[in-house]
């Protein structure tokens, strides 16, 4: 008999396998479609979301970093899978022996990946990383032509994609900055051409682009929060309506959801918590929550969220600690001990979502989700 959970996130397959159905009917079915799964799938669970997402329609699935894309091969994840960060060098052999993508701006790796594939008698698929004005990973515009004559000085390289990110597309509506990129990017491409260099595939676009710009496109899409039925921020939904595009109906994919550990009379007048930041002001029932900042529910929420049980808003009293909040259902009643309770999710008309969180404690909801213990069960429904 499995046991009880006492904390855990539900992923809505149908609402996944929407989402993507939306980014697909977008971009159409000639270009590819890479599902962003780094960072746990933002929360999601990698290895439930990746199943979802190819039987959904996803062509490649993206990742973060080495131990990411080894965890998939490890799961029999035999599709396309792309390592959009930094591998060590050391790293470098695993990668190219289990088939992964690699994004390059480095000349050493470059050097590295040579002598390993000869090695191995084994080719490697890398993606250069272009900078276009975000400034972060990337080989500038000026080195990109000598960095790719460079790869190809080695024919256990194969150059198979040019990529770039783009730096202000979701935070304001003045699309200026994204559009300078973009130029930017098809500069670099059309000086590539002119040097009979061939790009398989050029990809720029993530969600936020997707749905508002097809001229990013190009030969792939890497979707990311858009999959997990977040908008990437307001401002990217007030653009859509800006532009007279109508908006993709996303479905939130997670729900987070735990357990009620305890339940408490508090008098009048007591402190509750650490700190001693909550003052009842009347005689209180508390349901004491197994959920802490360290399963990522944040100590910014302190004295300002609330949860859903049966229905009803039950706000946080008192600081978030590592493993426990408290509730306020003096005004819910019928609650019994192991009654479930939603911190993002919805129950009856109300609802929480993790864009209510971010307000809250000033972040995004990528953070929110994102953030959520990977240790805590992710049960597919």
């Amino acid at each position: 008999m499995v046991p009880k959970l006492l904390k855990w996130v539900e992923i809505d397959s149908s609402a996944l396998s929407h989402n993507i159905h939306q980014f697909r009917k977008l971009i159409g079915e000639n270009r590819k479609l890479l599902v962003m799964v780094k960072a746990n799938a933002y929360g999601h669970g990698m290895m439930e979301v990746s199943d979802i997402a190819l039987r959904a329609g996803a062509d490649w699935l993206g990742v973060d970093s080495l131990e990411e894309g080894l965890f998939l091969r490890k799961k029999g994840f035999n599709c396309p899978i792309l390592t959009v960060g930094y591998i060590p060098f050391e790293g470098l052999k695993e990668a190219v022996t289990n088939d992964l993508r690699i994004t390059v701006y480095n000349l050493e790796a470059v050097s590295q990946l040579a002598t390993i594939c000869r090695q191995l008698n084994k080719k490697a698929l890398l993606h250069v990383k272009v900078e276009t004005g975000t400034f972060r990973q990337g080989v500038s515009g000026e080195e990109v032509l000598s960095f790719i004559h460079k790869i190809q000085e080695f024919p256990e390289l194969v150059l198979e994609g040019l990529s770039s990110h783009f730096a202000n597309i979701e935070d304001t509506t003045d699309h200026s900055y994204a559009q300078f990129q973009l130029k930017n990017f098809n500069n670099i491409f059309h000086e590539l051409k002119k040097n009979n260099i061939k790009i398989p595939i050029k990809h720029i676009s993530c969600s936020a682009s997707a749905i508002l710009f097809p001229e990013t496109y190009f030969d792939m899409v890497r979707a990311g929060i858009g999959i997990y039925g977040l908008w990437p921020s307001k401002e990217t939904y007030l653009s859509c309506l800006l532009q007279k595009r109508k908006p993709l109906l996303l479905k939130p994919v997670l729900s987070w959801k735990t357990r009620i550990a305890q339940i408490k009379k508090v008098p009048k007048a007591s402190f509750i918590g650490y700190g001693c930041t909550y003052k009842t002001t009347r005689a209180t029932v508390l349901a004491v929550l197994p959920v802490g900042y360290y399963d990522g529910y944040s100590r910014g929420l302190s004295n300002s969220s609330y949860v859903l049980i049966r229905g009803q808003r039950a706000p946080i009293r008192g600081r978030v600690a590592m493993d426990f909040i408290m509730a306020d259902i003096t005004d819910i009643p019928g609650i019994n001990l192991e009654d479930e309770v939603i911190l993002i999710g919805s129950d009856g008309e109300e609802a929480i979502t993790a864009d209510d969180l971010a307000l809250l404690v000033e972040t995004i909801n990528y953070e929110i989700v994102s953030r959520i213990n990977p240790l805590i069960s992710r049960i597919i429904v």
